[in-house]
């Protein structure tokens, strides 16, 4: 991405202060203040958002929408910090076995249910049991063989199989802890540990968390409020009237905010990563220099200019740049229609023998979008492509598990290890719509998923991108750039390569 067109504001860590102050309740702005006095600093956070969550049980959504709003109402176990660094949560320490197939968590001492129920160990392990028995994401948790509660703050993970990455797991935010005596009731009562407690939610219009008055860890936003505001321009004038403290736009409308003292743009790589799939089974695609040509007849600058106004970080094999350990493939494949056209002839296609369909989600208009670019590029140097706009249903049935496609465009969300980025090009994962196969690449999956050294574990991260990026079963075409506007006058706003915001680490400038 060009840096003229990104900017980056530097986050401030602020020290986090105990006491809440008054607040406007009607709008969250500043209180006049009488003569002499100073004025009240805002404790509520106010944020545009498009839709709203499904429920507001996270074992019982795989929504974004619902996670952003349940970081706040749960804790999980350990979190993340910006660069996907696990740190502590609920649980203040951990110890893994030296055989990797354990894992010991020492919860927080003064940890509460928001209904004021203790959260101890016994607590932990109930949650986990319905985790693993009915949750939507239950077989990413099929390596746990017990869960075991050694003592009231104590509890053991034992694992069936070496999962060296499984600390990971207990990140996510569909892996909170919950009051399983509210069970019934989460969908729309949530009962968690975290810093707010749900006051209201009337659909289709706002979302309105208060603080959890049992959370004792340092806090000083008092209420969060979610506004649904589908329409982006909206969001924008809510915000210029001050109804709103936060908005995530798109490219074209970073203009409006840049050298304006009131509000503080956030453009920051996001933990995901969009492409061009390639069907390696289908005839043309099944030849390697046919994907390097592809490779070499796609402009990327010119692409993420036209569909995402300049804002992407390039990425040259299947890894977010925001991860530790991505490695830099950039540069393998330059823009150079010549050379795709010699790779094309080499292969045997002459200027308009090799047809493609290409299949678009209709849902996703970026991807229409990106799609029709490709599309143009890859005619100019001699391919024929065939655009198919499909309906998101069918994309899933026919594309995604029917593979039954040549080109696709669309993204994909990050993971916060190399092995779950990465397992989907196994020869036999049931996710390789691309149907890759390389054994190398297979071994090197193994090898990852036993391998308890981290710096060794990197080393083999690094090589199965090298090898994506040699092999190309796919256009990686870039980290997407999330773009946020706040109120400059808040401060502690950060984003993390899981679905999740921390409120309770904002604050209004005083």
């Amino acid at each position: 991405m060009k840096a003229s067109k990104l900017l980056i504001i530097s986050l401030v860590v602020l020290s986090l202060l105990s006491a809440c102050s008054a607040q406007d309740s009607e709008t969250g702005s500043s209180v006049q203040a009488s003569s002499g006095e100073a004025a009240a600093v805002p404790s509520t956070v106010r944020m545009a958002v498009t839709v709203d969550p499904d429920g507001l049980d996270p074992h019982m959504s795989a929504s974004a929408s619902t996670f952003q709003v349940t970081s706040s109402i749960y804790e999980t176990l350990v979190t993340v910090d910006e660069k996907g660094v696990i740190i502590p949560s609920l649980a203040d320490s951990w110890s893994i076995a030296d055989d990797g197939m354990s894992v010991t968590f020492h919860l927080r001492p003064d940890a509460r249910f928001s209904n004021g129920r203790v959260c101890d160990a016994s607590a932990v392990v109930s949650s986990f049991e319905r985790l693993l028995s009915e949750s939507v994401r239950s077989g990413d948790y099929s390596s746990i063989e017990s869960v075991t509660a050694l003592d009231e703050s104590t509890v053991e993970f034992t694992f069936s199989t070496l999962n060296v990455v499984a600390l990971s797991l207990f990140a996510y935010p569909w892996s909170a802890v919950v009051d399983t005596s509210a069970a019934d009731s989460l969908r729309t009562a949530p009962v968690g540990t975290g810093p707010y407690m749900l006051s209201s939610w009337v659909p289709q219009q706002n979302l309105v968390l208060v603080r959890n008055p049992y959370y004792t860890l340092p806090c000083s936003i008092d209420s969060v409020e979610f506004v649904m505001i589908p329409d982006m321009t909206s969001q924008v004038t809510a915000l210029r009237n001050g109804q709103i403290d936060i908005i995530q736009i798109t490219g074209d409308l970073v203009g409006q905010f840049e050298n304006n003292s009131a509000y503080t743009v956030y453009a920051m790589a996001g933990n995901g990563l969009q492409l061009m799939a390639m069907n390696t089974a289908r005839p043309g695609l099944d030849d390697l220099r046919v994907r390097q040509a592809i490779n070499y007849a796609v402009d990327k600058d010119a692409l993420i200019e036209a569909v995402w106004w300049g804002y992407g970080e390039e990425i040259g094999s299947h890894f977010p740049v925001v991860l530790s350990e991505y490695a830099d493939m950039n540069g393998k494949y330059p823009y150079d229609p010549q050379r795709a056209a010699e790779l094309l002839e080499e292969a045997g296609y002459g200027p308009g023998e090799l047809q493609l369909d290409m299949y678009l989600p209709r849902s996703y208009q970026e991807y229409v979008n990106a799609g029709q670019v490709i599309a143009a590029q890859l005619e100019s140097a001699g391919i024929d492509v065939n655009i198919q706009i499909v309906e998101w249903a069918a994309w899933l049935s026919d594309v995604y598990n029917g593979r039954n496609y040549d080109l696709t465009v669309v993204g994909h969300t990050g993971r916060l290890d190399a092995y779950s980025l990465l397992a989907r090009y196994d020869s036999s994962a049931a996710e390789n719509y691309f149907n890759y196969s390389n054994p190398e690449m297979d071994a090197l999956l193994e090898e990852y998923n036993s391998e308890v050294d981290e710096a060794a574990r990197t080393e083999l991260a690094h090589r199965m991108q090298e090898i994506l990026a040699e092999d190309v079963p796919a256009l990686y075409i870039q980290d997407p750039i999330q773009i946020f506007v706040t109120d400059s006058a808040l401060q502690g706003f950060a984003t993390f390569p899981i679905n999740i915001y921390k409120f309770s680490e904002m604050s209004f400038a005083s």
